[in-house]
């Protein structure tokens, strides 16, 4: 009988994930003031998963509707895949309306030894003979530890055409190089550094598997969005006139994104 192919696989991912925190429990209040952001940038959240984080609501009483919640925001073109945080109560509404439950604190992919087992009880046992007298055995060397094992690098993606607007391009375990315009609209994605030799004028996305020390360089920074690890900012009002247009760099320092022109760096 042949072998079945199998028809599916599991296996670990870190996606870069929108965490949109919800900042009251107010929830007429909070859509208002999505819908007035979407109207200012209606593909801000096109097509990206988004998960609703309840840390500055989880000390209210009030459960939100996550089943009108989450219809509201599909019928805007974003995609609600799950909670992060929350009360008990909150968490389990949020389950019953078909929503995945992350948990409070994201993960790093950060290598983690387990416990070392205890060793096993010793029983008592019978006495035995001495042994005859042996000259001294030196005992062996300690072998040197083993290195923890290091993600293999990805080898750099290089983009040498127009990124137009709806395109997306991640360079996944690696960086990314960007030739030509990156087009508002557009979205480059890297788990290590982002290089634009060209017009910044999409969303870049750096440090994706969560990567602090990642970093945006754009000869032209125009950007609508920056981000690092996570941590993001968006120019609703445009890059600050001192460095639109020049070429940057763009640092996470603690959790807040930091800008800075090229020519300034030592």
């Amino acid at each position: 009988m042949p072998k079945e192919t199998p028809a599916f696989k599991i296996k670990n991912a870190n996606l870069p994930l929108f965490v949109l925190h919800a900042m009251t429990p107010d929830m007429t209040q909070f859509k208002l003031q999505l819908e007035a952001h979407l109207g200012q940038m209606p593909d801000f959240f096109a097509s990206a998963p988004v998960v609703l984080g309840l840390a500055a609501i989880a000390e209210s009483d009030t459960t939100p509707d996550f089943a009108d919640l989450a219809s509201f925001m599909r019928q805007r073109g974003m995609s609600i895949a799950g909670v992060l945080g929350g009360s008990m109560q909150q968490r389990e509404a949020a389950r019953n309306s078909g929503l995945g439950l992350f948990p409070d604190t994201p993960t790093r992919t950060t290598r983690k030894h387990a416990p070392a087992e205890p060793p096993p009880a010793i029983e008592p046992a019978a006495p035995v003979p001495e042994p005859p007298v042996t000259e001294p055995v030196p005992a062996p060397e300690p072998a040197p530890a083993k290195a923890a094992a290091v993600p293999p690098r990805h080898p750099t993606l290089v983009i040498d055409k127009p990124v137009r607007a709806g395109q997306r391009i991640h360079a996944e375990g690696g960086d990314l190089v960007v030739l030509a315009i990156v087009n508002a609209g557009a979205e480059l994605i890297a788990d290590g550094d982002i290089h634009v030799y060209a017009p910044l004028r999409g969303r870049a996305l750096a440090g994706a598997r969560g990567d602090t020390a990642a970093r945006i360089f754009a000869q032209c920074m125009e950007a609508e969005l920056v981000s690092i690890a996570g941590y993001f900012q968006v120019f609703e009002e445009g890059i600050p006139a001192a460095l639109r247009g020049k070429p940057v760099q763009v640092v996470l320092e603690g959790e807040r994104i930091t800008l800075s022109a090229l020519a300034s760096v030592r």
